[in-house]
């Protein structure tokens, strides 16, 4: 078993709940416009959502862990990918981008150590970096977006924590896209579902970096631009080419199962696409086969 796959057969993972996230309709109403969700999410509909996602993983025969209700922190924090990162020497600690998550990487920590997960080290400030910006191309390249969220200390802090594993961190600088306020990470673009192949969407991937993943050996399943807002290039994989996504993405996983993919989907439009979190963002891989 490793930490260090996007695309193995996933045997442990952490999540949390929409009811220890959204907490109730109170809570969704005093967050959701300061942390631009493109709209409210309705809790009643938001749990039965998170209720069929949650199954999936049991049915796939995944170990879940749930991360707890924490009152120091706010709904975003059911996107909990974005909080650590998983190595094979413990977890790393992040220290997020977007003011309103600053409390999330303590909140897990917390919730690690209850659970006896270790801890490899923490991004400090002026460090920043999100789990979002993060993905595995092998066991020893970890592609790191440099983004909004995620800046050059951070890149390099984590860098430092990885380099006694023999990981070579690859930096990817990322455009501008809509801005600082938007939820705009490296695995907004990139989804790795399987050692050589990655669902991508090309017009907001830096050209060195496009051609790197080729350059590896990587098949490229394009995402239409019509299926990037609704998430189609957000794809979690259980095991290699079995892929989960969010409904309302037809170009895309006919592309995927072109690929020789399995294509798993879930209802996401409160749990996901109004909060910009598909099932990466609602993950925190710890191990895989």
């Amino acid at each position: 078993m490793s930490a260090h796959s996007e695309s193995g057969k996933l045997k442990t993972v952490f999540i949390k709940k929409a009811a220890a996230a959204f907490i109730d309709d109170a809570h969704i109403s005093q967050h959701w416009e300061s942390l631009n969700y493109l709209g409210k999410p309705e809790i009643t509909k938001a749990l039965a959502e998170y209720e069929a996602f949650e199954k999936i993983f049991i049915d796939n025969g995944t170990e879940v862990l749930y991360l707890p209700q924490d009152d120091t922190v706010n709904m975003d924090s059911i996107y909990c990918r974005d909080a650590a990162i998983a190595t094979d020497r413990g977890m790393i600690i992040c220290n997020m981008g977007k003011e309103g998550r600053r409390n999330e990487p303590a909140a897990e920590h917390r919730a690690f150590e209850a659970n006896g997960v270790k801890v490899l080290g923490f991004i400090t400030s002026p460090g920043t970096l999100e789990g979002g910006d993060v993905a595995w191309l092998d066991e020893k390249t970890l592609a790191v977006g440099h983004t909004y969220r995620t800046n050059e200390e951070g890149i390099r802090q984590l860098s430092a924590l990885l380099a006694p594993q023999g990981v070579t961190v690859m930096p990817v600088s990322m455009p501008h896209y809509k801005g600082p306020s938007d939820v705009f990470h490296l695995m907004s673009v990139l989804s790795p579902v399987d050692k050589n192949l990655a669902v991508v969407y090309s017009p907001l991937i830096p050209i060195i970096f496009r051609n790197e993943l080729i350059a590896r050996g990587f098949e490229l399943v394009e995402v239409p631009e019509e299926e990037f807002d609704s998430m189609g290039c957000n794809v979690l994989a259980l095991a290699p080419r079995v892929c989960l996504m969010v409904k309302g993405n037809p170009i895309t996983k006919s592309r995927l199962e072109k690929a020789g993919c399995k294509v798993i989907e879930y209802e996401g439009s409160e749990i996901s696409v109004k909060g910009g979190g598909g099932p990466t963002c609602l993950t925190r891989p710890v191990t895989r086969d």
